[in-house]
């Protein structure tokens, strides 16, 4: 590892993350809507590629995240909002549902381009989730077993560039925080902490984890 000692800061709800419930005026429209759609892409097992299980974009329609958006807005103090584009022209996978099966993948710690997104958000749109599935923040920890730190430095795009390498065993990682799976809440976060979903759950499409996902820049 190239570099152990990673900047750590607390987890602290109103400052580094924040939750709302009962987001969606009508959650379980959006849940039906997306799985009816047939324009799925597969990701991981499925394909090789680093995310896992399926999506597809759109997630919410325009007035659906226009209250969403303002409510970011105003508990972080940002004046505006959007969504970046990555150096070779693409855009980040905002507003877009995903879908994961038990089978398809596990907890993969990580932190989002600091370049590409200064907050990032989870809207759990499952009807009957598993409260354990939600998302939760992690601390790197040493060979020796000390507690690291939490957060992409300054200098680097992504926290394997400070780790120097890819990706750690899910044992690298302590859990520090679980914030619980529950049908239309939304998690919004700093994109630069170390996190990853939970867990994933279910087997048939209507039974897997199911979340939108937005990435902001502010």
């Amino acid at each position: 590892m190239a570099n152990l000692v990673l900047p750590y800061r607390k987890p602290q709800e109103g400052r580094d993350y924040w939750i709302k419930d009962d987001v969606l005026a009508d959650p379980m429209a959006v849940a039906e809507r997306a799985w009816a759609r047939e324009d799925w892409e597969l990701g991981f097992p499925h394909r090789q590629e680093r995310w896992p299980g399926m999506r597809v974009m759109p997630g919410l329609t325009p007035e659906e995240l226009a209250p969403v958006e303002a409510w970011v807005k105003s508990v972080t103090g940002a004046k505006r909002l959007w969504v970046e584009a990555s150096p070779e022209g693409a855009t980040l996978n905002h507003n877009c549902i995903q879908v994961v099966g038990a089978q398809e993948s596990g907890p993969r710690p990580h932190t989002d381009s600091r370049r590409l997104a200064r907050y990032a958000g989870v809207l759990y749109l499952h009807p009957k989730p598993r409260p354990d599935a939600g998302t939760s923040f992690y601390r790197l920890k040493t060979p020796g077993g000390q507690l690291s730190g939490n957060l992409c430095p300054p200098q680097c795009t992504y926290i394997h560039e400070a780790i120097g390498v890819r990706a750690l065993p899910l044992q690298a990682w302590h859990e520090e925080l679980a914030v619980p799976n529950v049908f239309n809440r939304l998690i919004l976060y700093r994109a630069d902490l170390v996190h990853s979903a939970s867990r994933y759950f279910g087997r048939e499409l209507k039974e897997r984890r199911m979340a939108a996902v937005f990435f902001w820049m502010a």
